[in-house]
């Protein structure tokens, strides 16, 4: 008898390729999903908390990809206490996670977070404790900061740098954001290689900036004893008092330019012991009165 060769339906062969599509196809959806959303550390409604061990009278934060926010700590705080929210989603990747450690008195923030897609966020608030000055090294991430009566100095690398409300002096350096300070009294340090500097309600006796590709503007509510202003690519507005006491305050004002219009409006006087220096290659500078 000859043998009879039977052959599958063309429909009952298919599963195996439908399973398989269908399979690519949920990746696909995932995927887009994912890519679609992306994360915010505000989502997470449940935020970790650590208190850890200070030592010594400077604290050094290193944080990166993710936003930083810097507070005093209460009354009576023996510790750094560290709040963190995160939330984060990958696929065809490792497990998101964020991390936090205290090295001496360097506090170490971080995120792991990849995958074919990644969508992942992490936010920090450090409550310091008085008496402690701060030194921030900061990649991807804005940073904040807020209230502090101690010296504070901040590197950051791709992120903006905002501080108010410091009594203290400020060293603030940002390679890529702007920098805003507002309400301070210290001496100030601003240097911004890609990004705007801006300072308003200003009362300290020193100030230096230094913007390479941004603009300048600084409104001081108190008579400085000197302001150095420099802007390779961007415009320089700098308000000062017009008076102290009734009496008109005049400023020795030094301006240099290389291709912009200089606009001083200020009372002049080469003696005076209130010293304005502007130095813009490529934008128009303004000295002008702020009352």
């Amino acid at each position: 008898m000859a043998a009879v060769r039977t052959r599958r339906p063309r429909d009952a062969r298919r599963p195996r390729a439908a399973r398989a599509l269908a399979a690519v196809g949920g990746t696909v959806a995932v995927v887009l999903l994912v890519g679609a959303c992306g994360a915010d550390a505000d989502d997470d409604t449940e935020p970790e908390q650590r208190t850890f061990t200070q030592a010594g009278k400077t604290l050094t934060v290193e944080s990166s990809d993710s936003s930083l926010e810097l507070v005093p700590a209460g009354p009576g705080a023996k510790g750094v206490k560290v709040t963190r929210w995160f939330h984060g989603e990958t696929v065809l990747g490792g497990d998101p996670k964020v991390t936090w450690e205290m090295d001496g008195d360097r506090l170490k923030l971080g995120m792991s977070c990849s995958g074919i897609i990644a969508n992942c966020s992490a936010k920090h608030r450090v409550e310091v404790p008085r008496g402690v000055s701060v030194n921030v090294e900061n990649k991807d991430g804005r940073v904040t900061a807020s209230g502090f009566r101690d010296a504070m100095k901040v590197r950051s690398r791709d992120g903006s740098v905002t501080v108010k409300d410091a009594r203290a002096a400020l060293d603030l350096h940002s390679s890529d954001g702007a920098i805003t300070v507002e309400g301070v009294t210290g001496a100030l340090d601003l240097r911004s290689s890609d990004g705007s500097v801006t300072a308003r309600d200003v009362t300290s006796r020193r100030v230096g900036v230094d913007a390479r590709d941004g603009s300048v503007r600084l409104e001081l509510a108190a008579v400085p004893d000197r302001v150095e202003a420099r802007s390779k690519d961007g415009s320089v507005d700098i308000a000062v008092p017009g008076s102290k006491d009734g009496e008109r305050v005049r400023y020795d004002v030094r301006t240099e330019t290389s291709d912009s219009a200089v606009d001083v409006s200020v009372p002049k006087d080469d003696s005076s012991p209130h010293h304005v220096s502007v130095h813009s290659a490529d934008g128009k500078v303004t000295v002008r009165s702020a009352n």
